[in-house]
């Protein structure tokens, strides 16, 4: 390991712990007994625990609890943690990858014509603001299942960075490639296989670890609105609860899970353009 790497590390783990020092100093509370609390204070249900900001070893505790045992369902408010996780990420993946299937090749279309591209960009600039929470009421009224609703609004949220970003680097490729591609001959589809799609990559991939963010931060929304199940549903079931130590837990879990996805696409990226 080089020096570099070496003092990356240790400069991470002095953060991890010196963060957790703080962060369960902060955090920490005491507890007030029966035997300090009058008749009526006892009552009133001063001696019930009350929600408070949890601390880190009470997160870690239910964090050992919670994946010894993820994947359990003992109904529709009892389910492990990964079987919402399960049910998000299918979620996820049906609304990516149709958006996937339906930009790259209309990203391509776009970037080879300018006259489409400029035709269209108007509506682009329309669409691709709108809020998913925007979408999901107009979702559930068309299609009338909320499972359908929450790939819906994955798709329309995901697509436009994915399209931008194949028609950008469509329309980027140096002109003198596409110049020694018709000195060579080449036909339309083997240039666009050949010459466009390897120097698009980079940009295409860029779109796509995008579009994976945006999907993972609207499934939350998506399925707070739409309950069942979810993590997104499992943190709006907990809060209110006033299960706090719960809600930091599954926040911790939803980033951990992002962040895998985003390696899975980057190391993705890697692999293609190093076989290409």
């Amino acid at each position: 390991m080089s020096k570099e790497k070496l003092q990356t590390v240790v400069l991470s783990i002095t953060i991890l712990i010196v963060g957790f020092i703080v962060a369960e100093i902060l955090t920490h509370t005491t507890t007030t007994t029966s035997k300090n609390l009058t008749e009526y204070e006892m009552l009133m249900g001063k001696n019930e625990p009350q929600a408070h900001v949890p601390s880190p070893t009470e997160v870690l505790s239910l964090a050992f609890e919670e994946l010894s045992h993820p994947f359990y369902d003992n109904g529709p408010n009892d389910k492990g943690i990964g079987t919402q996780l399960f049910y998000s990420i299918f979620r996820v993946m049906a609304g990516y990858l149709l958006a996937v299937i339906i930009a790259i090749p209309f990203g391509f279309l776009i970037g080879m014509s300018p006259v489409f591209y400029h035709a269209l960009q108007p509506y682009i600039q329309v669409l691709k603001p709108i809020s998913p929470l925007a979408w999901m009421p107009l979702a559930l009224f068309v299609i009338k299942d909320s499972i359908l609703s929450s790939v819906f609004v994955i798709f329309i949220c995901s697509i436009w960075p994915i399209l931008i970003n194949t028609a950008f680097g469509v329309m980027s490729v140096k002109k003198d490639w596409l110049n020694v591609s018709k000195t060579l001959e080449m036909g339309t589809f083997e240039t666009a296989f050949k010459v466009i799609l390897p120097a698009a990559l980079p940009t295409i991939f860029t779109g796509l670890r995008i579009s994976m963010g945006i999907s993972w931060l609207v499934i939350v929304a998506a399925e707070m609105l739409v309950g069942g199940t979810g993590i997104g549903y499992y943190v709006w079931n907990e809060w209110n609860n006033l299960d706090l130590t719960s809600v930091v837990f599954s926040i911790l879990m939803i980033g951990i899970v992002g962040m895998g996805l985003d390696v899975l696409i980057s190391q993705s990226s890697k692999y293609f353009m190093y076989q290409e």
